[in-house]
């Protein structure tokens, strides 16, 4: 689902990047904090794709120097590092505007930094795609409107985690649509019923209307109305097994839809869709790889 905005003015070129009057220090920074972990290389792709690897390592380093910033090396990486914020990093973005109100977590290992680096990076990974799908097209999407792990109460006592939720302004001709999407990546470390199963998580927050507080105890209306001006819709990107297991998993995906009566109810409305994460790569996600879970040919998830 999306809103419909004034025309345009203009279509940037380019699309949408980092302003370059920022500091990169300050971005590198907020980015971090934003999505917790990130290589070396893709926090260049995201915040100065047009510059070299050296000009964003020194900027790391710097910080380093200062202990806001700590890293880890990728196995099997030619020592390629992964950064995070340290405890004082994170205390200093903290209040920034772009992120308040966002839980620091900050990581207190290298250990601790191992642990989370698989599942972190191939969210980001995802990221990327809709980052550099955006360019291309002069749309908008930037480095901060991806924010990862967020929480929403169900009901009894009950949340569902989504790996991220997205904006992006899709520009088309003299329109602006504002599309939202929670995001899950799946990395086959889990059972495909229990990836299912999300589905049930989100049509629960779909329909979740959390009472009011007071004297008259009246519905105040849909819990996420609180966060989103329409219900946001929910892809679902699959990586890390073979093509015929991931397409078992959609299958799966699209069973839940069509026999669980709450998913059925919030799909005639929600647009739910899955893809390969490779395919996004390759083709870019506004390509023709999303399956509808509701049925249906492939097509781009602007479009489910």
């Amino acid at each position: 689902m999306e809103l419909t905005t004034a025309p345009a003015t203009e279509r940037a070129a380019s699309g949408f990047t980092p302003s370059p009057v920022e500091p990169l220090k300050h971005q590198l920074l907020a980015t971090l904090a934003q999505h917790r972990m990130a290589s070396t290389n893709q926090l260049r792709v995201l915040l100065r794709p047009d510059r070299s690897r050296q000009s964003v390592s020194e900027r790391l380093n710097d910080l380093l120097e200062e202990r806001l910033v700590d890293f880890v090396v990728l196995p099997r990486s030619n020592r390629s590092r992964v950064w995070y914020l340290t405890p004082k990093g994170a205390r200093l973005t903290r209040d920034w505007p772009a992120l308040r109100g966002r839980p620091p977590y900050p990581i207190t290992s290298a250990t601790a930094a191992s642990l989370k680096t698989p599942h972190t990076l191939t969210v980001l990974r995802t990221h990327l795609a809709f980052v550099a799908d955006a360019r291309r097209r002069g749309d908008e999407h930037g480095h901060l409107d991806w924010t990862p792990e967020v929480f929403h109460a169900i009901g009894d006592g009950e949340r569902v985690v989504a790996d991220a939720v997205m904006h992006y302004t899709l520009i088309d001709g003299d329109q602006r649509r504002k599309l939202r999407a929670f995001v899950e990546v799946d990395r086959a470390t889990m059972s495909s019923e229990r990836l299912a199963a999300k589905l049930i998580e989100y049509a629960r927050l779909w329909m979740y209307e959390p009472q009011a507080v007071g004297r008259r105890r009246q519905a105040a209306g849909p819990g996420w109305l609180r966060w989103y001006p329409v219900f946001p819709r929910v892809l679902f990107v699959l990586t890390g097994t073979g093509r015929q297991a991931m397409d078992n998993r959609i299958s799966d995906l699209k069973a839940m839809v069509a026999h669980h009566p709450l998913v059925s109810e919030m799909a005639r409305e929600v647009p739910l869709g899955a893809a390969v994460l490779e395919d996004l790569d390759e083709y870019s996600p506004t390509s023709d790889v999303w399956v509808p879970l509701a049925g249906d040919k492939p097509r781009p998830w602007t479009e489910l």
